[in-house]
């Protein structure tokens, strides 16, 4: 599956700003000193999670990387063990696998700190699309293939899209994956695609900021902020 997926995207990545070897550099600068910054903090949410249920601290799923390839992506558990048993990938805030730690961990991105582990070994880089899932790569347009010909970021406009104005839009759906893929899978996309045409320092800078926001509660959910 991996190689027609890097054929996509070699087939639509001419419109995109691609990766670099100065981003290379500054994902390993950047993420290795915010890893080991960030390491006590790291620590305390690990046995935040651990401490409120049962299971692993730690979420590894397989996801697509850069030219189609498979990679485990890292989060902190945000869901009670053994969640993706019992429903769907995508989740709302309501979702009752959701803890309450976890719910702390994903309204604020924190969940995503150890994906610097990611960046770090080179499968992911800082700013980026969205890492998904191969089944809803599936329903990539050849347009949206060009986003798999960069490595998926530990943040990026779609991901902040998704956390402030989306995963509340799950709540109560009957079948949320298939509303996701129907209704909120291609604009956020098109957000990823338009960011990757128009990258530069100054848009990432952008998107750091509001990460940032996210990560010290001033950027909220449309539902949160109602």
């Amino acid at each position: 599956m991996s190689l027609a997926l890097a054929e996509g995207a070699r087939a639509g990545g001419d419109a995109v700003r691609g990766d670099t070897a100065l981003r290379r550099g500054m994902d390993l600068l950047l993420g290795g000193l915010t890893l080991t910054a960030a390491s006590p903090v790291l620590l305390l949410l690990a046995a935040a999670v651990k401490l409120e249920s049962r299971g692993p601290a730690f979420f590894s799923q397989e996801r697509v990387g850069k030219d189609g390839r498979p990679f485990r992506i890292l989060k902190f558990r945000s869901m009670v063990a053994g969640a993706e048993k019992m429903g769907p990938a995508v989740s709302g805030h309501r979702d009752p696998r959701v803890t309450r730690v976890g719910a702390i961990l994903r309204a604020t991105k924190l969940d995503e700190l150890p994906q610097l582990v990611n960046v770090v070994k080179g499968e992911m880089t800082i700013i980026g699309p969205r890492a998904e899932v191969a089944r809803y790569v599936e329903h990539y347009t050849d347009e949206e293939r060009a986003l798999l010909s960069v490595r998926p970021g530990l943040t990026g406009p779609g991901q902040v899209y998704f956390t402030t104005d989306q995963a509340g839009e799950l709540d109560g759906v009957a079948d949320p994956e298939s509303h996701y893929i129907e209704h909120q899978l291609h604009p956020k996309l098109a957000l990823d695609l338009e960011y990757l045409r128009k990258r530069s320092i100054a848009l990432d800078l952008s998107i750091l900021g509001a990460t940032a926001a996210l990560l010290l509660g001033l950027r909220r959910s449309r539902e949160g902020s109602g």
